[in-house]
Formats: structure tokens, C-alpha cells, sequence
């Protein structure tokens, strides 16, 4: 398998993680895309992958898939230990509730935040900042109802690590190119991101890694 990646975007990172959290990242050829090149715009690429996306999965027999949770999935089906989605109909549900949540409520303002706030990212699109400050104040308010969450649980669904946890992870450690970070009176929010940044997978999604 061939993960077509790109080291300083945040999606592509959630799946080096999930893959350093199986222990299995000598498992899957790793294929640098620059965005900054328009590397995932050329007419090879997107014959492949069909959107200019990155991160992208090629399978062995040819199959490509985008979308870093779909290639999580795949992945978990290749590599089940240790569960990241559910091990069971309603584990996978409470898991899937959270990574929607963390997706929609927290990764995706914080991507916009960066995305039109960043002054490297201006040339990749035009920049609004009223979009980042808007994106920036949701994803403070969602903060907030995690650290709510965190006060009952280890982790965002449970007592263990799942997906959900490497969504919100890698979205805001992601979020300090726009100098955002977890206000410190969050305490639960605050114990649970320091311990996500401790764990030796988490240097699998670094740029220098």
C-alpha cells in the first residue's frame, strides 16, 4: 500500500498517527505531496485520487481512497489491534458520535482558523479573516464542551484512545499557526491534550518525524 501524504497538512498527519498507534507505519510506503508545488493538482494524481486531496491510500491492487477517517477505517480492518473505531455495535456508535462531533465542531474551524489567518496560506487561496475569527470563536466554544466531556472521561469516548482522540489532537496542535491554544482554565481539556502530545505516536504526525 502507498499513503500519498503531505508532512505540514493536518488530515494526512491523523493517518500517520493511527498508523504509529498500530505499530504498523513499515507497513504502508509513504509518498511525499506537496501542496505548495501543486503536486496533488497534476492530471497523475488526480487520475487517482479524483479531488485534490491529500492524504490518499492506494491499495495493492490499485483501489485509492481520500479522506483520512475512510482510510483509517480501511486501515482498521488491516491492522485491528488496538481498536481505534469499536468493538462493538455500540462502542462504534459512541465513537462515531465523537468523531463527528470532533470533526465538525472542532477540527474543521480550526482548519479554517488556520486557513485564512496563516500568512504562508495566502497563496493557496484567497484569505477572509472574517471566516478565521468566526472559525476561532467556534472552535473556543467547542473547547469549552469538551472540557466538560473530559471531566467524566480519560479520553473524548471513552476510557481508551480511539480516533475521535487523534481528530482533536492533530486539529489543534494544527491551530498553533494561528495562536490558538486551550485556555488554561480548561483543566480537563488541558490534562487530556498534554497526555495525547506525550504519547510516542504523536511524533509520527511531526514534520520532522
Amino acid at each position: 500500500m502507498k499513503l500519498y501524504d503531505s508532512l505540514r497538512a493536518p488530515n494526512p498527519r491523523r493517518v500517520r498517527w493511527f498508523l504509529a498507534e498500530k505499530g504498523a507505519e513499515d507497513q504502508v510506503e509513504i509518498i511525499d505531496v506537496s501542496i505548495f508545488k501543486g503536486e496533488h493538482r497534476q492530471p497523475d494524481y488526480l487520475g487517482k485520487a479524483g479531488l485534490a486531496n491529500v492524504p490518499m491510500l492506494e491499495m495493492d491492487d490499485g483501489t485509492a481512497i481520500t479522506e483520512s477517517v475512510a482510510i483509517c477505517r480501511f486501515l482498521e480492518s488491516v491492522f485491528p489491534e488496538p481498536n481505534m473505531f469499536g468493538r462493538d455495535a455500540k462502542e462504534t456508535a459512541i465513537i462515531e458520535m465523537w468523531c463527528r462531533r470532533t470533526e465538525m465542531m472542532l477540527a474543521t474551524p480550526l482548519m479554517m482558523t488556520v486557513r485564512h489567518s496563516h500568512p504562508a496560506l495566502a497563496a493557496l487561496e484567497k484569505q477572509i479573516p472574517e471566516i478565521a475569527e468566526s472559525n476561532r470563536a467556534g472552535a473556543t466554544r467547542t473547547i469549552k464542551f469538551f472540557d466538560r466531556r473530559l471531566a467524566e472521561s480519560e479520553f473524548i469516548a471513552g476510557d481508551r484512545i480511539t480516533m475521535a482522540d487523534i481528530l482533536a489532537a492533530t486539529a489543534i496542535d494544527f491551530s498553533r499557526m494561528a495562536k490558538f491554544s486551550i485556555p488554561e482554565e480548561m483543566a480537563n481539556a488541558t490534562r487530556w491534550y498534554a497526555a495525547m502530545m506525550a504519547r510516542p505516536a504523536a511524533l509520527a504526525g511531526t514534520v520532522a518525524a
